[in-house]
């Protein structure tokens, strides 16, 4: 199949939807992947490989490989910014998707079109699904399944890249990075390991020196790689693996913000700019590596390229410090309701997403305050000009500088897998710190009722298992009470709102449980 062929008519919705169930259907339970394993038969995606023909492709792939636990995907993203500024074909393959899984597979910086990914996919499926039920190559085993649902998506991310014809292929590691799909890359051209902490315990092990020994992973032998400032315990483990594999390993500078002439990076957060440092020292490498460029910027000591500049400035990624104020609401001015989104999962990143949810609120309200300000001088100004119209300008005047005191209200779910008691605490405790303090806490499942969260009306509530998110609540109330045992104050109430919409929701004074995201965002227009 040739890039030209992908696309040539506009699939249905029924098409896609096949495509979805036929991915779904590789989803299994994870088990750790180590040598009592053989890393969860990683020697499979070799043959998978072969039955697609792309070994050659993927050696002659101009790769950047990242791995980490906290930024690899924000410092892929200003990777693939930065080089598609430079002029480069990119291709991006990150990990998970918000809303759908074309998410995962950018081109240019833009996500991949339904023509393209279903016919890249069922190419894919129904070559390996042929092979692996005839046994067409001798090495396949009788008991060899289809890939499993990740090692599936970047054996697509691959076919898709090739195809495309990409001159730069950035990899996000799905999970870990010695046993991770995206591993199958022998020889990249750089690779980066972002800041580690604690996630994933239940795969990658129990200690930062195990994590970071998964993590380094991804090494090869004389490849050059880069990292950002860790703990000790996980930097030990990184040094001690580059010195067996005489790779090169440097601690890039996290970026100084002066060299952005005045501008702000794409991505929110004063972290960012450890990934942004951890980017430049990629991109930079890539482009020694490949004859691009000459000139060496992983000093950062005086200028960047504008291109580099450009990337940085203009990266996006959704659900990484993302603010999106509500359009679906009638208000009298804009920023009464405003959505602050972060996928912030492990402790470290509790108390980073808190930091700056604290910092951008306060930021807001000091552009909103400005503003009022400048209401103010300006209803003094057309007071002094226009005395015949004073009653009419005074009644204006004094709606524009009414502040209407801010609620902050967390809106929360996370996986079982992981410990609500860690992650909490941590979100609660910097955000006090900086004297943000939440009013409400709203807990909702991952999965929605229905696909669009917008204006019309709500479908009938769906028998939906909230086990979970009841937990989440009595650990937010034990939090907030400072006692263990259930929830108090909390009970079963029927909320029925203007257009007859009736949902029951477990509720009390400090949280409440919804049945689903679209019933959680009624009750948030509606207060």
């Amino acid at each position: 199949m040739s890039g030209g062929d992908a696309g040539s008519s506009k699939p249905s919705v029924a098409a896609y939807d096949e495509a979805m169930d036929a991915l779904s259907s590789l989803i299994t339970k994870r088990s750790r992947a180590d040598k009592s394993n053989k890393g969860d038969r990683y020697d499979l995606l070799f043959d998978y490989v072969k039955i697609l023909d792309l070994d050659e492709s993927i050696s002659q792939m101009k790769v950047i490989h990242v791995a980490g636990t906290k930024g690899k995907g924000s410092t892929c993203t200003f990777t693939e910014a930065i080089l598609r500024s430079c002029g480069f074909r990119t291709g991006l393959f990150t990990s998970p998707h918000l809303i759908d899984v074309r998410e995962r597979f950018r081109l240019d910086g833009v996500d991949i079109c339904e023509e393209k990914f279903l016919a890249y996919f069922w190419w894919c499926w129904d070559r390996l699904k042929a092979c692996i039920s005839s046994r067409f190559y001798e090495r396949i085993s009788e008991d060899v399944p289809m890939p499993t649902y990740f090692r599936f998506l970047a054996l697509l991310a691959f076919k898709i890249f090739a195809t495309e014809q990409v001159d730069v292929a950035i990899l996000e590691v799905g999970l870990g990075g010695k046993f991770d799909a995206t591993n199958v890359v022998q020889r990249p051209v750089v690779c980066g390991i972002s800041s580690l902490g604690y996630d994933h315990m239940e795969i990658l092990g129990n200690t930062l020196g195990a994590i970071a020994g998964e993590k380094a992973g991804i090494f090869k032998k004389g490849v050059p790689a880069f990292t950002v400032p860790q703990p000790d315990e996980a930097m030990r483990v990184l040094e001690e693996r580059a010195s067996q594999l005489d790779v090169s390993l440097q601690v890039a500078t996290p970026l100084d913000s002066n060299l952005l002439n005045g501008h702000s990076l794409g991505l929110d957060g004063d972290h960012q700019y450890l990934n942004a440092g951890l980017a430049i020292a990629l991109c930079s490498t890539w482009l020694q590596k490949t004859g691009h460029l000459e000139v060496n910027y992983l000093e950062q000591t005086s200028s960047l390229p504008e291109q580099f500049v450009k990337g940085l400035t203009t990266a996006m990624l959704q659900g990484r410090a993302q603010i999106v104020p509500d359009k679906f609401i009638d208000i009298e001015s804009p920023g009464d309701l405003v959505f602050y989104l972060d996928g912030a999962h492990s402790p470290e990143s509790m108390e980073v997403c808190a930091r700056w949810f604290s910092l951008a609120i306060k930021e807001d309200d000091k552009q909103q305050s400005s503003l009022n300000n400048q209401a103010h001088d300006d209803s003094t100004a057309s007071h002094k000009m226009v005395h015949g119209n004073q009653c009419e300008a005074s009644r204006k005047n004094s709606t524009q500088l009414k502040l209407l005191q801010k609620m902050q209200i967390l809106l929360f779910n996370c996986m079982s897998v992981r410990d609500p008691q860690l992650l909490l605490p941590r979100l609660m405790n910097t955000s006090a710190s900086h004297g943000v303090f939440f009013r409400k806490a709203l807990f909702v499942p991952n999965t929605s009722v229905y696909y669009k969260v917008g204006s019309g009306p709500l479908p009938p509530a769906e028998s939906v298992d909230l086990s979970w998110q009841l937990t989440l609540q009595r650990v937010w109330e034990n939090i907030i009470c400072g006692e263990k045992g259930d929830a108090k104050n909390s009970e079963f109430i029927s909320d029925e709102h203007k257009d007859g919409t009736e949902m029951r929701v477990k509720s009390g004074e400090s949280s409440a449980v919804f049945p689903s995201l679209p019933l959680a965002i009624k009750w948030l227009r509606d207060h």
